[in-house]
């Protein structure tokens, strides 16, 4: 009857007009400032603590949590059209949408991006809805063994993000551990590969390299090849999807939906973890990865899915846990005990009225982001119209605003420069970006989780293999690494053993 009591008081509540109107300024804020490359939700949760002094704490946390997965909602316009993702969670999606777009499909593009993103975040909030006490106990059962099994999993899609060659893959990869291992060590608290350069001791952010790699990379192309660019990119296209694209539409909703949202329970994880394993399990799974980073629906699709199905997961380990998996959820963490509300497994007891507010709430505001970003498509889409100068312009000058804002520091801006620059290089000889910024979100997660697991031991690699999670995820990791390899050499060799047509 508690249970019933609360769902019964948070529906008052989500659904009143305050309730209501407070989601709805929520998820438009948070999908205006994900489209903008550089900003995201923990500028803008940030900036609304203090506005929400003195407003109901119920509205106010509905009303931030808008924003939250608002912000990833909205983050694929920029990736999808701009190449430039406008939060870490989209990153992935930039690898079939730009493409797309630049086809002249950047209406059904964005149109795929809305579509799933509605159906990850609301199949999430079901999922969370049901399971967030059960699956907060299976958080808790992850340790440092674990999550270093976890993130080498991660890591063998590296083979998945690359033309076919492994090589080149894997040359990115490690550039992209190189470059994770800048700043003070979180351990020993050593600095490392600082250079005697106080500006490295933080390490490096995550935007100025996803913004370098991608955006102005990006942008050095566009100049380039100004007049190609100009007649490819100068078309919309249709919003209407075909049958066949809801057919390939159907297996990543359907799939991502529920390893987004498992991804996104576990702390540390979130939308940008679970964004390249949709990536990349949808290649592994499609009858045609040769399509994939080409304009494939499955490639947008996937991602999509599963970030936003993350976002809800997140929620688990804040809600059930009190621990933060992201650096949004940590600012939430903030704003909760700003508000005197402490997150962890008393909360629903404790706050009936505001866990079930939120949850519920947050149907409401994917079916708000749904109905704002489909009509909106359209206008959206204009973008691609303004004139090649003026854009490359804007894109310039939202990355260095971005950026800047993150630490108002200029030296963050020659890094954001010099990334540019890394990126341009290795477009030109073909070494695929993806897996240097996957290597690089995964890089201290894995060293401090093996680390802190071979502390456990003694020193002994025998832990990996005692605990059953941890050896499950090694042997699936293994096994994703020689598979590929093996197949294409059994098809190789039938093919060469086939008898030549006299």
């Amino acid at each position: 009857m508690d249970i019933l009591n609360g769902v019964m008081q948070g529906l008052q509540v989500a659904f009143s007009v305050e309730g209501i109107l407070l989601v709805f300024i929520g998820v438009l804020i948070g999908t205006l400032i994900g489209m903008i490359p550089g900003l995201g939700p923990i500028t803008a949760i940030g900036v609304m603590i203090p506005i929400s002094y003195g407003m109901d704490i119920y509205l106010a946390l509905i009303m931030m949590a808008g924003v939250y997965y608002g912000a990833i909602f909205g983050g694929s316009t920029s990736s999808i059209l701009l190449n430039a993702p406008g939060v870490e969670g989209t990153i992935s999606t930039a690898f079939d949408g730009y493409p797309m777009a630049q086809k002249g499909h950047a209406g059904k593009a964005l149109a795929i991006a809305a579509i799933c993103s509605f159906v990850g975040g609301t199949v999430g909030v079901v999922l969370l809805m049901t399971f967030a006490p059960a699956l907060a106990s299976v958080a808790v059962a992850f340790g440092p063994a674990e999550y270093f099994a976890l993130m080498l999993l991660a890591l063998t899609a590296i083979t998945s993000l690359s033309d076919g060659s492994m090589s080149k893959a894997l040359i990115s990869g490690v550039l992209g551990f190189m470059v994770a291992t800048v700043g003070i060590d979180g351990q020993t608290g050593t600095p490392r590969f600082t250079f005697g350069n106080i500006n490295l001791l933080n390490g490096i952010e995550f935007l100025v390299i996803g913004l370098g790699l991608f955006a102005i990379a990006e942008v050095a192309v566009l100049i380039i090849n100004r007049h190609k660019a100009q007649a490819k990119m100068h078309k919309i296209g249709s919003l209407r999807l075909t049958k066949e694209d809801f057919k390939e539409m159907r297996g990543p909703m359907a799939r991502q939906s529920l390893i987004g949202f498992l991804i996104g329970v576990l702390p540390g994880a979130g939308a940008t973890i679970a964004s390249f394993i949709g990536y990349t399990s949808e290649k592994k799974l499609s009858k045609k990865p040769e399509e994939f980073g080409k304009g494939a629906v499955a490639g947008l699709a996937g991602p999509e899915t599963a970030n936003n199905a993350a976002t809800s997961g997140a929620f688990v380990p804040l809600l059930s846990l009190g621990i933060p998996g992201s650096g949004t959820t940590a600012v939430m963490l903030g704003a909760f005990l700003v508000m005197g509300i402490q997150p962890g497994p008393l909360l629903m007891t404790d706050h009936p009225t505001l866990f079930w507010a939120i949850i519920i709430s947050m149907y409401i505001g994917n079916i708000f982001l749904l109905i704002l970003n489909l009509p909106l498509i359209p206008y959206i889409s204009k973008i691609l119209m303004i004139p090649r100068p003026m854009l490359i312009s804007l894109v310039i000058f939202f990355c260095v605003i971005g950026i800047y804002t993150l630490s108002f520091n200029v030296f963050d801006l020659y890094l954001l420069l010099f990334f540019g620059v890394i990126g341009f290089l290795i477009k030109l000889v073909r070494i695929p970006a993806a897996p240097f910024i996957l290597a690089f979100i995964l890089g201290d997660m894995m060293e401090q989780s093996l680390r802190k697991a071979l502390t456990i031991s003694n020193g002994s690699l025998s832990i990996f293999i005692e605990k059953p999670i941890a050896v499950s995820l090694l042997i699936v990791s293994v096994l994703s690494l020689m598979i590929p390899p093996l197949f294409k050499y059994i098809k190789k060799k039938n093919t060469s053993e086939q008898p030549m047509d006299m």
